[in-house]
């Protein structure tokens, strides 16, 4: 039996993607052996229907369920009318989840738990900065490479200048919008998966801090 995990990574050992329509992997595991497909989610820079359309790709993979942190009315629809079974509240690492499944240790979602759009308004998760085509100066940016600016923001430091830059290769800062509001236990997971994500950002950051710190002569 095969399930569909949503996934910020391509393999096992990645975390559970809070967001259905707009997670970076859709991980198909065969539950039988654990062998896995990780197939990227194109749909996740569309500006609209993300959510459906991410529901059509998933229908044609031949699961029986979905495992996810989040998902929206739309995409819950189509994925019901497909016959799967939804699972919302999934987090930790994609093994933990299938494996948990596979123990009946996750029931089915009667109805979407977040509203239209949930997607758009989380935090990307750490493991997917991307660099910018110049200069943000957004106030978190992080300078050359962690930004593409030489400092840290828009060229010249959070104030006073910090010399050039932090690394390489770290992207745009993170965007610390609230997530959508739901109501109890749906809303409490919610929010703690929002925290889980905002955590690994800030880990990440402090981590690329040190070792600029540490090449300094």
């Amino acid at each position: 039996m095969k399930v569909v995990i949503s996934s910020t990574g391509p393999d096992l050992e990645s975390e559970v993607d809070p967001r259905f329509g707009r997670c970076q992997y859709f991980i198909v595991v065969d539950l039988d052996d654990m062998s896995f497909e990780a197939v990227p989610n194109t749909n996740l820079t569309q500006g609209g229907g993300v959510g459906i359309q991410s529901a059509k790709v998933v229908a044609e993979k031949g699961a029986k369920a979905v495992l996810t942190g989040n998902v929206g009315p739309n995409a819950y629809r189509v994925l019901s009318e497909a016959g799967l079974d939804v699972t919302t509240g999934v987090s930790g690492t994609v093994r933990q989840a299938a494996a948990k499944y596979k123990e009946n240790g996750l029931k089915p979602a009667r109805k979407a738990n977040v509203g239209d759009h949930f997607g758009n308004q989380t935090a990307q998760p750490a493991s997917q900065f991307t660099a910018p085509s110049q200069d943000t100066g957004a106030s978190f940016g992080m300078g050359r490479g962690m930004g593409g600016g030489r400092g840290m923001g828009g060229g010249r430091g959070m104030g006073g200048g910090c010399g050039k830059g932090m690394g390489r290769g770290m992207g745009n800062a993170p965007t610390m919008s609230s997530p959508a509001q739901v109501t109890g236990k749906e809303d409490i997971l919610s929010l703690k998966e929002h925290a889980r994500i905002l955590s690994g950002q800030m880990e990440e950051i402090q981590r690329r801090i040190k070792e600029l710190e540490d090449e300094r002569p």
